[in-house]
């Protein structure tokens, strides 16, 4: 997860640097033919021609300056030692190009435009960054974006995790504490934050304190203790990433669980959700750009079912009911109302059976078509949901499922959607709880756009009758 969010702000730098990049080159394009510092005297090229060079510069000072390890995380007060490398990278970046142009013999470049580009390119560089840091930094400091940790183990790994994480308050991560197998030594500070608890507690811990991520830092001796501490955690919403200290731990990944590194360290994700850095904003512009798209298609449609149901019952058109998503966050759920007004009010919350008498006579046809679930988009629209992903349910049947069915809490590790894998394989309505879990948490496990696409043709193909929605 670590390395994802370093991702994310590397292709988020790199876009930055390339408007930066072509601005810098064409204000130095207008600087020497335009502004008459020194005379031109063989008349003004075509700007198309020196616009058109940004298809090798952009791609070319890519690659310089993450040669020179100027898309990797850096401390906020190294501000001298950057400027010193975006300098030395520009120079090099402007030496290759202007040899490969020499090879272009039917036109010839302004030497002069390069100077002017290299000093402007390198200022504005290091100000894009400073601004973009600053940025960040003010974003943190009003608490936005952030993802609160907290460290397993007081001992070299743990404090060698924390030094990383201070150097790097780009990536979000703010540390909430230690948690410390000897009781002695909770409540004392260890690298400017505190021991919380003990392991014992490390629940308790992590819903107190909101608790994102877990990071797991134990010595070789102490890894007997790592089972117990994830039996400990139960299935609270929390990412797991455990620092190994020379112990092979990818045995116990289990949810979207994988290897990989964070300065120099090996750590083992156990558990994570994929939706970090760009998986997360393609999903979010996805579910946006089509449910605008069906909201638009369906329009005349749901105008017609309001009609309908205004026309055939008493009540509201739309019912709003508590559901659980993504982290378990409750959202408010739209509907059409397909039941009589207070149908839950002398059996409490149940589900719909075969023959349900509390249906109303449109509300029969619109759930057996999943006709009275088209407002969700305009959950999907607000944010609450997914237009794929796991069903949500109420925290009531939740509270109920979660102490029968092992992992059942780990499907809201992922938005909750309109449709999903374990719906499009007939797992809805009265069908194993078991079977929806393990396909929701496949879906999970392997997610991605294509796989996001194929759910929603699948759902298209079958078409929206069910055999065990009622």
């Amino acid at each position: 997860m670590l390395k994802k969010h370093s991702k994310f702000f590397e292709t988020l730098v790199l876009f930055l640097d390339w408007v930066t990049l072509s601005c810098s080159w064409i204000l130095a394009y207008y600087l020497r033919f335009y502004v008459p510092i020194i005379p031109v005297y063989k008349g003004i090229p075509s700007f198309f021609t020196y616009l058109t060079l940004l298809v090798i510069m952009l791609p070319l000072w890519y690659m310089v300056f993450k040669a020179f390890g100027l898309y990797q995380p850096r401390r906020i007060s190294s501000k001298v030692a950057e400027v010193k490398d975006i300098a030395k990278a520009t120079t090099i970046a402007i030496l290759i190009l202007v040899s490969l142009t020499f090879f272009v013999r039917e036109y010839e470049f302004s030497r002069l435009t390069f100077l002017y580009f290299w000093i402007i390119c390198v200022v504005a560089l290091f100000i894009e960054r400073r601004i973009f840091r600053e940025i960040l930094r003010f974003i943190r400091k009003r608490g936005y974006n952030l993802r609160h940790a907290i460290i397993v183990g007081t001992g070299r790994l743990g404090q060698d995790v924390t030094d990383k994480l201070h150097e790097h308050p780009e990536l979000g991560i703010k540390i909430r504490g230690f948690l410390s197998g000897d009781v002695s030594k909770v409540g004392k500070t260890l690298k400017g934050f505190q021991v919380l608890d003990t392991f014992e507690n490390i629940r308790s811990v992590v819903i107190d304190q909101k608790i994102d991520i877990v990071l797991i830092t134990l010595p070789s001796s102490a890894h007997e203790r790592l089972r117990s501490i994830l039996d400990d955690i139960g299935d609270e919403m929390v990412s797991i990433m455990v620092v190994p200290d020379l112990i092979e731990l990818a045995t116990l990944a289990t949810l979207r669980g994988g290897i990989g590194e964070f300065e120099g360290m090996p750590i083992i994700s156990l558990r994570d959700t994929p939706l970090y850095g760009w998986n997360k904003v393609i999903k979010r512009v996805a579910d946006i750009v089509l449910s605008l798209i069906i909201i638009l298609v369906t329009s005349p449609l749901m105008l017609v079912i309001s009609f309908l149901i205004k026309a055939t019952s008493k009540g509201p058109v739309f019912y709003s009911q508590e559901r659980m998503g993504l982290d378990g966050k409750i959202f408010s759920m739209l509907k059409y109302r397909t039941m009589a007004i207070e149908a839950e009010k002398e059996t409490g919350p149940v589900w719909a059976a075969q023959d349900d008498s509390r249906r109303t006579s449109i509300g029969t046809f619109l759930r057996k078509t999943s006709m009275d679930e088209l407002p969700q988009f305009f959950n999907v629209l607000k944010g609450d949901m997914s237009i794929v992903g796991p069903r949500p349910e109420r925290e009531f049947f939740i509270q109920q499922f979660r102490s029968k069915i092992p992992k059942y809490m780990l499907r809201h590790k992922m938005k909750a959607g309109i449709t999903g894998w374990a719906q499009i394989n007939g797992w809805r309505g009265n069908t194993s709880l078991e079977k929806r879990i393990e396909y929701d948490l496949y879906y999970i496990e392997n997610w991605s756009l294509r796989f996001d696409l194929e759910i929603m043709w699948l759902t298209i193909w079958r078409g929206p009758m069910n055999k065990h929605a009622y």
